[in-house]
């Protein structure tokens, strides 16, 4: 364990083998750190934050910080961050709110580039990117494989579907559909993110049924959604992944404003 003699860690943290942790650093009462971590100079981790292993946090990137949330009154909530994050320069990430589950979580092989935001109650999955200034409201979650561009704005309660790609400066305040390509102001589905889908290892025979799919979805001049869902569900042999979609136009429905999480809005 290298710990710089500069770096301010409370006597009740609990930290683990082999953690770097930087000069001017603080690491606050009640914050867990695993095995591994690399915590450069003037980081500040605080909260009740756990983290898991190999995480890299770059310099002045806020940790674990209370709610920006009026409802907030000092509430006992938590942050959870997974393995193999990389975190850069100036990020913030807040903890969860008690009317919002709690928690805000952060999976696993992550990069999220600097300035980004992640707010209270956010969910990440894996292997997602946030590039710069990319700013996630409250309750936010964002599934796997996903990529959000430099300086998009989310929504409160928005879902970004996994695999999806979300351009620079966009505004999205719906739900980005798995697949997919979202970007422009207003915000509009454009294509199905082949080039990400190709890089992520699916077969050309996969992508052809997902763009099949997609033509029915956005550019069908006969049927309504709901129409056009129930025709894909009755396809012989249904691809998973097309299942996927399937089940988030669903699922949109049940929320408001074309925001499934909308649901789980507090009353």
């Amino acid at each position: 364990m290298k710990i710089h003699s500069t770096a301010i860690i409370h006597s009740g943290a609990e930290i683990g083998r082999d953690v770097e942790i930087g000069p001017f650093s603080v690491i606050g009462q009640h914050v867990e750190i695993s095995d591994g971590n690399i915590i450069k100079n003037n980081v500040t981790i605080t909260g009740n934050t756990s983290i898991a292993e190999k995480n890299v946090f770059y310099p002045y990137s806020v940790i674990g910080s209370e709610p920006q949330d009026f409802k907030y009154k000092g509430e006992d909530t938590k942050l959870k961050i997974g393995s193999n994050n990389i975190i850069r320069e100036c990020i913030t990430v807040n903890t969860g709110t008690e009317k919002g589950g709690g928690v805000t979580v952060i999976g696993d092989n992550n990069f999220f580039m600097a300035c980004s935001h992640i707010a209270h109650d956010c969910i990440i999955n894996n292997n997602v990117l946030l590039a710069n200034g990319v700013l996630l409201g409250g309750h936010v979650k964002v599934e796997n494989f996903a990529k959000l561009m430099g300086y998009a704005a989310i929504q409160p309660f928005a879902t970004i579907g996994q695999y999806s790609y979300v351009g620079g400066l966009t505004r999205i305040v719906q739900d980005v559909p798995p697949y997919m390509i979202v970007e422009g102001n207003p915000a509009k589905v454009r294509q199905v993110n082949t080039i990400g889908l190709e890089r992520s290892g699916f077969s050309q025979e996969l992508i052809l049924a997902i763009k099949d799919a997609f033509k029915q979805l956005f550019r069908s001049e006969t049927l309504n959604r709901n129409q056009i869902l129930t025709k894909l569900e009755n396809q012989e042999n249904q691809l998973p992944e097309i299942r996927v979609l399937i089940d988030f136009f669903r699922d949109v429905d049940k929320g408001k404003s074309g925001r499934q999480r909308e649901s789980l809005r507090p009353v």
